[in-house]
């Protein structure tokens, strides 16, 4: 269980280091709303929760983050 814990917070943090990559904050959340989707899916998958669950809320949390970094 510890090992799903971690994998899925090297995951997010890898993408959260992405989000930052764009100079316009539109753009940033949109990036950042896919990749949230994208990994919050994974790792539900892996943790054994629901995947479309993970996607949403992944997805929210991915476009919020972006929108609100710097570059």
């Amino acid at each position: 269980m510890l090992r799903k814990i971690v994998l899925g917070a090297l995951l997010g943090s890898m993408a959260l280091g992405l989000v930052a990559c764009c100079e316009d904050p539109a753009t940033r959340a949109v990036t950042g709303g896919l990749m949230g989707a994208g990994v919050g899916a994974g790792a539900a998958a892996l943790t054994g929760g629901r995947p479309a669950t993970g996607a949403l809320i992944g997805g929210a949390a991915g476009a919020v983050g972006g929108a609100v970094t710097l570059p």
